[in-house]
């Protein structure tokens, strides 16, 4: 069920910005002044709608990643926990903030909890403790950085149906200048419009796309800093913990 959503997602985007292109004359001189930029326009709005789409899930995304509270007051306080060798509270800690990071730093908890009921040698509490830690952290990045690649193909399309929007406007403006007689002012200045609404199109589009990517990929590389460094550090403290038991 879940491969027909993307599919029909595009679907019904498409048919949307197909509507708002055949309606833009009936929203006034603007409206009808894009509508005579020809039928890409049609897909620019898709382009623009499929980015806001993008765009509004990354926003819930992150923030839900970011989980609940403050996430430099919860790795705070999951630092003390684990100063205090109480690894069940920072367990609980990390069931309360529920982020990416708390799930990671849960994953390397319980796993570690687990290898030290079975007497595991310190070596061993380690290694399962970080490949744990890892593998979570496996899971985490790529729900983090979904979609963007998507966003940073919108830009790239969105230029190039501008450009080829404003060749065809430009192609039919100097077909209206190759006639012999009288030039058709009115084929010119279609020509004309269609070439400088695609353009201005495809840069508003893409613009949003360049501007929508470079901000997630920023606040992504950051959430990993913090998620990397988190967990360095509560390997080291639960190593330095087992070295204390032994």
């Amino acid at each position: 069920m879940s491969r027909f959503i993307v599919p029909l997602g595009f679907s019904l985007a498409a048919i949307v910005s197909i509507a708002i292109w055949f309606f833009l004359p009936q929203l006034g001189p603007l409206g009808e002044q894009m509508n005579k930029g020809g039928p890409l326009v049609a897909g620019l709005i898709l382009l623009a709608i499929l980015q806001t789409s993008f765009i509004i899930e990354r926003v819930w995304s992150l923030r839900k990643a970011a989980g609940r509270g403050s996430l430099p007051d919860f790795l705070n306080n999951v630092r003390k926990a684990l100063h205090r060798n109480d690894v069940p509270a920072a367990i609980q800690l990390c069931g309360q903030q529920r982020g990416s990071a708390a799930n990671v730093i849960r994953a390397g908890l319980e796993r570690y909890q687990q290898v030290q009921a079975e007497g595991a040698p310190k070596e061993k509490v380690v290694a399962e403790t970080q490949a744990a830690i890892q593998e979570a952290n496996g899971l985490e990045v790529p729900l983090l950085e979904r979609n963007l690649i998507a966003l940073s193909t919108i830009a790239s399309i969105a230029t190039m149906v501008g450009l080829l929007g404003t060749v065809i406007g430009m192609i039919r403006s100097f077909s209206a200048l190759g006639h012999t007689g009288a030039v058709d002012a009115s084929k010119l200045a279609v020509g004309i419009s269609e070439a400088l609404i695609n353009t201005a199109g495809g840069l508003f589009v893409a613009i949003g796309g360049i501007v929508s990517y470079n901000v997630f990929v920023t606040r992504v590389d950051n959430f990993n800093y913090m998620m990397d460094e988190a967990s360095y550090e509560a390997v080291q403290l639960l190593t330095a913990s087992v070295g204390d038991r032994r």
